[in-house]
């Protein structure tokens, strides 16, 4: 965790906790401390989604806790994942120039990529880890605000972790970037446990497939 800390910050790996790490190399107070350590908490983990099944699945080949890591992240950078963070930033791009969001909204749902960061089919109700982050934020913004308002009416569907860690990165001022740096930071802690677990358990994981093509031509009776 704290290797992948020190390629975040840019900063050798240190022995604090790693919030305040962050904090001091993104010149942050206490209270943004706080953020991040909040983020962190809430991106932890979620159950065996397609990085921590990753993870888990290179574990029990014997490969290090290391190598665990790098698989959850290389199924994290997908657009339908940890990648979601740069859509959501993208969407963010093309709202700045309006003082309403919901025109903005309403063209970015007729194309292909819809409304990113907005709906988890885990969470019909709404994402709890996004509402955690989000409910402090949006008491004081009252752009953000409208923005939520305005996708929830347009789509039925509310923020998801994604959509709060980039209004995280916005509010405390981090680089672009910075909203997928935290879900991997935060996450790789659930990755190691995983994979601790998968490597306790001593279980090589081979899902097994069945082919039910058209049987090959000739075959003999």
């Amino acid at each position: 965790m704290r290797v992948l800390l020190a390629c975040l910050t840019g900063r050798p790996p240190g022995a604090a906790p790693l919030h305040r790490q962050c904090a001091a190399a993104w010149g942050l107070d206490d209270d943004g401390a706080e953020w991040v350590r909040r983020a962190l908490v809430l991106t932890a983990d979620h159950e065996l989604n397609a990085s921590g099944f990753t993870a888990r699945c290179v574990a029990s080949t014997g490969a290090s806790l290391r190598a665990a890591v790098i698989g959850g992240l290389a199924a994290l950078s997908g657009s339908r994942h940890g990648g979601t963070t740069a859509r959501v930033e993208a969407l963010w791009d093309g709202l700045a120039r309006d003082d309403a969001p919901a025109p903005s909204l309403r063209r970015h749902l007729e194309g292909a990529d819809g409304l990113p960061g907005f709906g988890h089919p885990l969470y019909p109700r709404g994402d709890p880890r996004a509402e955690a982050l989000l409910a402090p934020l949006l008491r004081g913004d009252p752009r953000l605000r409208d923005l939520v308002a305005a996708a929830e009416a347009l789509t039925g569907r509310r923020p998801s972790i994604d959509f709060a860690l980039v209004a995280l990165r916005r509010r405390l001022g981090l680089e672009r970037g910075s909203a997928f740096g935290l879900f991997a930071l935060g996450r790789s802690i659930g990755w190691i446990a995983h994979a601790l677990e998968q490597r306790r358990s001593g279980q090589l994981i081979r899902p097994r497939a069945v082919y039910v093509g058209p049987e090959p031509a000739g075959r003999p009776a």
